[in-house]
């Protein structure tokens, strides 16, 4: 399905095109605005790209045709393809994988410089991968968050604090991997608990996260334990994890001000009540609640959107 809001639009890339302008955006943000290495060939393309990409989708947002924002995602068929997930060579996640139920791995997520004082790109981007999550029966998202730059130390409140108050549970948490460091990294730049638990101040914290960890925590993620410094990509790195079945209580919570809003909110048609049906995966009416969980993120957009089923489309012709 595709959602338009005026002249964006976010769906899954459809052709050899749009992949290429994915690849293009990823590398004026990740190679030329923070610096992460690039071969030869990436520099003559101007085209950022690695061996997961080949059974990759992307999500992507669309402004006047032209890709303004982006994420990878790579489901459990995919990495079966490819023999593995990105993220297992930083962490290990070989309890996650033992999971029943598709899993799907997010990375690379970019927006276009001039796009990002406009909240509505990312927002449509969460919209996008809300609607991914209800079509494919995702019971498990994950992937990396990451800083620009190569000293953890730099972001030490941050990342203490996720390390004393958001840990996952030891049943699905991800484990760093120090030994596949670069060589000349110190294996002990990977601790996550950097400061004592007494001098973590959660508003300092808050202060050095990337708006997409926020935006993370927000969706009611945990994170794995410890940090991989990835040198050759110029970050470092923590795993996250989002469970879809905590999603409803955390957006509630965030949007309008506690879990139980429902309460004493009057919405209109239905919307945060469909909302909470997301993770129950409904075989009938998902157009339902996808239509509630867009309304609910884009808020005042949503009166704009456009709900495109591509499948029918194809139907049609």
């Amino acid at each position: 399905m595709a959602i338009k809001v005026r002249d964006y639009e976010v769906r899954l890339t459809r052709n050899k095109e749009e992949r290429k302008q994915v690849r293009q955006l990823r590398y004026e943000v990740f190679v030329e605005e923070e610096g992460a290495s690039a071969t030869e060939e990436q520099k003559q393309l101007r085209e950022e790209y690695d061996s997961f990409d080949r059974f990759a989708e992307y999500m992507a947002v669309f402004h006047n045709g032209r890709v303004v924002g982006t994420y990878r995602i790579i489901d459990r068929n995919a990495a079966e393809k490819m023999g593995g997930f990105y993220t297992e060579s930083e962490f290990n996640i070989s309890k996650i994988k033992k999971s029943s139920g598709n899993i799907a791995e997010m990375s690379r997520a970019c927006v276009k410089k001039e796009y990002r004082e406009n909240a509505l790109v990312m927002r449509m981007l969460w919209a996008g991968l809300g609607e991914y999550i209800v079509r494919r029966k995702i019971l498990l998202l994950f992937g990396v968050a990451s800083w620009v730059g190569k000293k953890p130390a730099d972001s030490a409140q941050a990342i203490s604090y996720l390390y004393y108050n958001h840990l996952s549970p030891l049943s699905l948490r991800a484990t760093v991997i120090p030994e596949n460091f670069a060589e000349g990294v110190n294996p002990k730049l990977s601790r996550m608990n950097i400061l004592p638990e007494a001098f973590v101040c959660a508003e300092d914290a808050r202060r050095q996260m990337t708006p997409l960890i926020k935006g993370y925590l927000r969706l009611g993620a945990s994170f794995g334990k410890g940090v991989f410094v990835d040198a050759p990509f110029n970050s470092y790195d923590v795993f996250v994890m989002v469970q879809t079945k905590k999603i409803d209580a955390a957006y509630q919570k965030h949007f309008l001000g506690k879990e139980n809003a429902l309460e004493d909110f009057e919405i209109k048609d239905g919307a945060m009540k469909t909302l909470g049906k997301l993770m129950l995966f409904p075989v009938t009416a998902p157009f339902k609640v996808v239509r509630g969980l867009v309304e609910f993120l884009l808020s005042e957009d949503a009166a704009d959107a456009e709900y495109i089923d591509e499948d029918k489309e194809d139907e049609d012709r």
